[in-house]
């Protein structure tokens, strides 16, 4: 879980830690003033489902829902911090039950108003099994989610969540099954934002143009092409969009991306690719951007497959990690664009937020002699080799998992011991993992939703978590996470979400690899360029001209 009034302690942490490292963004290029009607491009690849709230659980599709909703809550795009967005307030005395204050004067670009029936309406169909949303795991801690969305195979028993109710038409109420101190600051997430009435009186128009309560609307969408955003005159908030639009256009290769961004057929790039990172400085000088991010890349394992999932097979994911030479690869494919990590969390959190540098231990400093010694001892590689599944469209995904074969072949004295599996597409692959057709390694990149430890460990290891692709399953991590979600004590909360972590580790549940900077290269025309502390442009701050 996430959240609330008693402690702030992890979204304060994090601001702090982030407010050392600030996200920042480029001087250079524009003319300072901007023209405030026109319009950029940015790079941009297909989202895996339809825009809605709770449906996004991914980074492309995230990008859109971050520039057409506004929610409770915003995370500050310097420091990362919780901050009352759409919340006038929200009240707890117990960290359990929770009274939500709407600010007024707010409406939907279609001009309904956003009201407390419109976050309520929004949460129980996100939540409900019927609709099939992709988060709506982040609703199982309201009051009644075992009854709207039952686990295996249950049958669904209500339409609507208990836990929630209206008061009036600014205010509602929220009951949790368990404490959870720090709830509010998870109310920033996208799967929180309200949804207007058009949403569900016409599902299938809503869904073509969405219509949403932020600084931009959509405009059009061709799929494999663009979409296109233009600002809302009439958005009431005071992060308004400083531009006219932006057109966000969809790339299969970012090294073609990047060709058009330094040819001037592209205005900005949100991920510089591995192969242009010794030339990026001189191309674009400070027109490049390299920031830490709240984003961590591992290898994540099917357990649904028996052969990930035996005893012993712990052995070998251990042994495949200690046979991967983090930071040669950093060093020479990333330019040290990326640090080896050395747990499942991220620095950006700082210390005082949960990050414990070095938890992993020597499961992931490189020692091929033990990583031999160890897949020998559990029974081998599955199939004698093991295929690292990836998308080849975004990422410099190829460039990475060559390496990481190569590391490992070397180390278990294997040519053939490891070799990579591009699927064509992040859609086609994201398809693939979800319906569970993985059977080895597969590359499970992770972006926080927001600044708290707990994010970077149950939406991914927790039992039938809302990201868990590999379905790894441990009750003593389930219970050691609830225990953590419970404190309101800072220390102990991060002291029980560390304990959980450390029983990751020794499953070696995932491998983590490397925590993974930020970086963006803009044209000329812009300035006001910066990405947040989740590595995403802040399109609305952007200045063209």
């Amino acid at each position: 879980m996430r959240g609330a009034t008693h402690a702030k302690w992890a979204a304060c942490a994090a601001a702090a830690a982030l407010a050392a490292t600030a996200c920042g963004g480029g001087g250079g290029g524009g003319n300072g003033g901007g023209d405030s009607g026109a319009v950029l491009s940015s790079s941009w690849g297909d989202p895996q489902n339809p825009l809605e709230p709770a449906n996004t659980n991914e980074v492309q599709g995230g990008k859109v829902l971050d520039m057409i909703f506004r929610g409770l809550k915003k995370y500050d795009p310097e420091t990362g911090e919780a901050q009352n967005m759409l919340a006038e307030k929200i009240e707890t005395s117990d960290s359990q039950n929770f009274t939500v204050t709407v600010k007024d004067g707010w409406t939907f670009s279609n001009g309904e108003k956003v009201t407390a029936q419109s976050f309520v309406d929004a949460w129980n169909y996100g939540a409900s099994l019927k609709n099939n949303q992709r988060n709506a795991y982040f609703f199982a801690y309201i009051d009644g989610y075992d009854k709207v969305h039952p686990e295996d195979g249950g049958k669904q028993s209500a339409d609507t969540l208990s836990g929630l109710k209206v008061t009036g038409p600014r205010t509602f109420t929220v009951k949790l099954s368990q404490k959870f101190s720090t709830f509010p600051d998870t109310l920033g997430y996208p799967a929180f934002a309200p949804l207007p009435k058009a949403f569900f009186d016409d599902h299938d128009a809503w869904l073509k143009k969405p219509v949403g309560n932020g600084p931009y609307q959509v405009d059009n969408y061709t799929r494999g092409s663009q979409m296109s955003l233009r600002k809302w005159d009439q958005y009431p908030g005071d992060d308004k969009a400083q531009n006219g639009g932006v057109d966000l256009k969809v790339y299969t290769d970012n090294n073609t991306a990047y060709t058009d961004l330094m040819a001037g057929n592209l205005d900005l790039v949100d991920d510089v690719p591995a192969a242009q990172l010794k030339n990026v400085k001189n191309d674009l000088g400070d027109r490049y951007i390299n920031t830490p991010a709240g984003i961590i890349q591992t290898l994540a394992f099917p357990y649904y497959d028996d052969n990930w999932n035996k005893s012993g097979s712990e052995k070998v994911r251990k042994g495949l990690s200690m046979a991967i030479d983090r930071k040669q690869i950093t060093d020479t494919i990333f330019q040290q664009t990326r640090t080896p990590a050395t747990d499942w969390t991220s620095p950006v959190l700082g210390e005082d937020g949960g990050y414990k540098a070095g938890l992993c231990g020597d499961a992931c400093e490189f020692k091929p002699e033990e990583a031999k010694k160890l897949v020998k001892e559990g029974g081998g590689l599955p199939g004698g080799q093991v295929k690292i599944t990836y998308n080849a469209d975004t990422g410099s995904h190829k460039q990475w998992v060559d390496a990481v074969c190569n590391s490992i072949n070397n180390a278990l004295d294997n040519d053939k011991a490891c070799v990579g599996n591009p699927v064509g597409t992040f859609a086609d692959f994201r398809n693939q993992i979800t319906d569970r057709k993985m059977s080895g390694p597969f590359r499970s990149g992770w972006q926080m939703d927001y600044p708290l430890i707990q994010n970077f460990l149950q939406p991914l290891y927790y039992t039938n978590a809302s990201s868990n692709d590999g379905e790894y399953s441990n009750q003593k991590f389930d219970d050691l996470i609830d225990k953590a979600n419970g404190e309101t004590d800072t220390a102990a909360a991060i002291k029980s979400f560390q304990q959980a972590e450390e029983v990751l580790r020794d499953d070696m549940g995932a491998i983590p690899l490397w925590y993974q900077n930020g970086s963006a290269g803009y044209s000329d025309r812009l300035s006001g360029v910066k990405l947040n502390p989740f590595s995403v442009p802040v399109y609305n701050e952007i200045k063209v001209g």
